[in-house]
């Protein structure tokens, strides 16, 4: 077996058991047949005065829930009905005209960046390549003579400029201390000439296996670092002590917990982050529930204790097939219809990808597959389907691709066949396609974030933001999956807007797709009896309102476990 892989199967078997098999829920207590000394038990709390979607089929409404002592729904139905259901309610949470759904869960997003995003140089919505330097000069005046300037967040699509940062430029604001700028999309940074001299590159450095140093017409780096090139630059910047990878988990559980989401789905953990999320949840710090997906180097450290808690579960591995569409890293069958030069990168190799899902398979690991491009997606099919040769047994084991973005369409019917779940984002489509027509062409259009053409093919599709990437607010995710427009309410050519979804699609997408992906279907993703009171509350119907006041919708309550986790003052 992989030895990374090793000690977190016997982990993941002792926590879990078998991430093929979903764990059962309590049975489900019909609010017809509940009584007093069923499931839940006091003290009581009931859910009324407001509009409550259950999530069920045909977009069901309830007009109230009751919620038992253990954090799980008793039963739903009339007020009047649930009030002489039980001896005693507790408390009785008037929602005061606001609209309740089952807990929206980001079904991929990076709770510790989401914290760093608060806590550093955030570059998120610069609107130039000018704003950004006369930043980085603000800010290296303040900062101690050989500081490293660190930032993360720019994305040049919108820029006047029309184009991305350089050394050159970066050099204008801060010739001394090093600068190194993360691209939003977390697979390419600029760094100034300080840097690179620091990190020991120049013009002669190679590029490294699955990384690409951008040259000028002369040979001469750019200062443009794309995937595992990056490496080298990041060095310079130093990991996070323990205590402020704490903090920056808490804020970001806080942050998400304050938009309504009640889970996400954690991607690429660092395996020495799981006893710190153990520690900040038994420390009430960790308001919402996180299911990690684990980065596959060191997961051997993982396997020293489990880490798991009621709200906290560890079954998955992050593998990597190739990198962004934005930053031309993203795999193609054809060149770059605007860099000829490139087809994008191979991040890793078959038989090494092939070798690690084998020893997944036989640890009982959900592998979660970074794929982007259409070749990319391409071959995460064919090396699942190699994996586990019959579609039922791949199926059971209900493994995913995160982000699927560029699917050529033969290919999107394979994911249904497989079992593979498409884990996209919608926030992704209506950035990237304003500038995904000159990487792509309009031809490859055609299966490009196609949320409506998956589920069409039977293939289970689970929302998320990729947040720090993206913002990681659930309505601009409900609202690009429906609206399919930007956020000032413009498309272009090849935008495909019949891959917009419906609102009851939408909600699935955010609600009971992500407790499907994540084993725990029988617990969460519909508000009905027996499943822990995990809602989410907004100011608006979502079902109802008008697509423009979507984007304007806030969050007044979020629930889980039955815990008021955070509330509107």
């Amino acid at each position: 077996m992989h030895k990374s892989l090793a000690g977190l199967a016997a982990m993941l078997i002792a926590a879990c058991g078998a991430p093929g098999q979903p764990e059962g829920a309590p049975e489900a207590v019909d609010a017809a047949s509940a009584g007093p000394s069923e499931a839940g038990g006091g003290p009581y709390s009931l859910y009324t005065g407001g509009r409550i979607y259950t999530g069920l089929a045909n977009a069901a409404s309830t007009e109230a829930v009751l919620v038992g002592g253990d954090g799980r729904i008793v039963a739903t139905g009339r007020t009047s009905e649930l009030r002489g259901r039980v001896p005693v309610i507790a408390s009785e949470i008037d929602l005061d005209g606001a609209t309740m759904f089952p807990g929206f869960v980001d079904g991929h997003a990076h709770l510790l960046g989401i914290g760093q995003r608060e806590l550093t140089l955030d570059l998120s919505g610069t609107t130039s390549l000018e704003r950004l330097v006369r930043r980085i000069a603000r800010e290296t005046r303040d900062a101690a003579p050989g500081t490293v300037i660190f930032g993360r967040g720019w994305i040049e699509t919108d820029w006047p400029e029309g184009r991305m940062p350089s050394a050159i430029d970066l050099d204008s604001a801060s010739p001394d201390n090093p600068v190194i700028l993360v691209r939003a999309d977390g697979h390419a940074l600029v760094a100034n000439t300080a840097a690179m001299e620091q990190a020991g590159i120049d013009n002669e450095t190679p590029d490294p296996s699955g990384g690409r140093i951008e040259r000028d017409e002369t040979g001469a780096a750019t200062g443009i670092f794309v995937d595992n090139a990056m490496a080298a630059l990041l060095d310079l910047v130093g990991a996070p002590s323990r205590a402020e990878r704490e903090t920056a988990l808490a804020v970001g559980a806080s942050v998400y917990a304050s938009r309504g989401w009640t889970g996400l789905h954690n991607m690429s953990v660092s395996p020495r982050d799981a006893r710190l999320m153990e520690g900040l949840d038994e420390e009430g710090r960790l308001p919402i529930r996180v299911y990690n997906s684990f980065d596959e180097s060191g997961l051997d450290l993982a396997s020293e204790r489990k880490y798991e808690t009621d709200t906290i579960r560890n079954r998955a591995v992050k593998i990597y097939m190739d990198g962004a569409l934005g930053s031309r890293g993203a795999l193609l069958f054809e060149p770059y219809a605007d860099r000829p030069d490139t087809q994008g990168l191979a991040v890793r190799g078959k038989d090494a990808t092939i070798g690690l899902m084998a020893a997944a398979r036989e640890a009982r690991v959900q592998v979660a597959v970074h794929a982007i491009g259409d070749k990319a997606n391409a071959e995460a099919i064919d090396w699942i389907a190699e994996t586990f040769g019959e579609p039922e047994a791949a199926r059971a084991a209900r493994w995913r691709v995160e982000h699927a973005q560029i699917v050529r369409p033969q290919d999107i019917a394979r994911f249904a066949e497989f079992g593979i779940i498409s884990s996209m984002q919608p926030s992704h489509a209506i950035g990237d396609l304003k500038f995904a027509p000159d990487r792509l062409g309009l031809d490859r259009l055609a299966g490009a974030y196609a949320w409506k053409s998956f589920l069409r093919a039977g293939a289970v599709v689970v929302a998320g933001s990729d947040a720090p990437v993206e913002v990681g607010s659930p309505m601009i995710e409900f609202y690009a999956a429906t609206v399919r427009k930007t956020l000032e309410g413009t498309s272009g050519p090849g935008w495909h807007p019949e891959e917009a979804v419906t609102r009851a699609e939408a909600l699935r997408m955010l609600t009971a797709s992500p407790a499907y992906a994540s084993f725990q279907d029988g617990e969460l993703g519909t508000i009905e009896a027996g499943k822990w009171a995990d809602f989410s509350v907004f100011d608006r119907d979502l079902m109802r309102i008008p697509a423009d006041q979507i984007l304007e919708t806030q969050p007044v309550m979020t629930v889980v476990g039955g815990q008021v986790v955070w509330q509107v003052e």
